[in-house]
């Protein structure tokens, strides 16, 4: 059975930097999902903690802060059928080398960190990360 549900997606520095936002957008837009809630925003050093939480005893935690805070990011919620499973195809595999061409990572990422967007991977994650970024109380139905 489908299920409409919401999911974060963050276009990250490098996306805004190169100029993707359109570009990605129209491929959400054109997958039948509804943008609820969009916003261009810095993000700060508790901001990203508190977003990459989960990763915050490995290794890689520190750079993916750094990088996250090194330029503006589009912070959007999503909502429609099955949304996390067709964000997460949408956008393919977080290593661009293995992200299958016409994923938004396989045309556009150059790193694993700079890997041009986030996208929750969880009905569960995408609720706290919505939280982070987002009043609920205040989207518009």
């Amino acid at each position: 059975m489908e299920e409409v549900g919401r999911t974060l997606m963050l276009i990250k520095p490098d996306g805004v930097k190169r100029g993707l936002i359109g570009k990605i957008i129209q491929r959400i837009e054109q997958k039948g999902l509804k943008i609820i809630e969009i916003k261009v925003m810095s993000v700060d050093e508790r901001t990203a903690g508190r977003l990459y939480a989960e990763h915050v005893h490995k290794q890689f935690f520190s750079s993916l802060v750094e990088y996250i805070m090194s330029g503006p990011v589009v912070a959007m919620v999503l909502e429609g059928k099955n949304v996390i499973s067709v964000v997460r195809d949408m956008v393919g595999a977080t290593d661009p080398s293995k992200a299958i061409k016409g994923t938004i990572r396989g045309d556009f990422a150059s790193s694993l960190t700079q890997n041009t967007v986030h996208a929750s991977d969880s009905l569960q994650s995408a609720k706290r990360e919505i939280s982070i970024f987002f009043d609920e109380s205040k989207f518009i139905e």
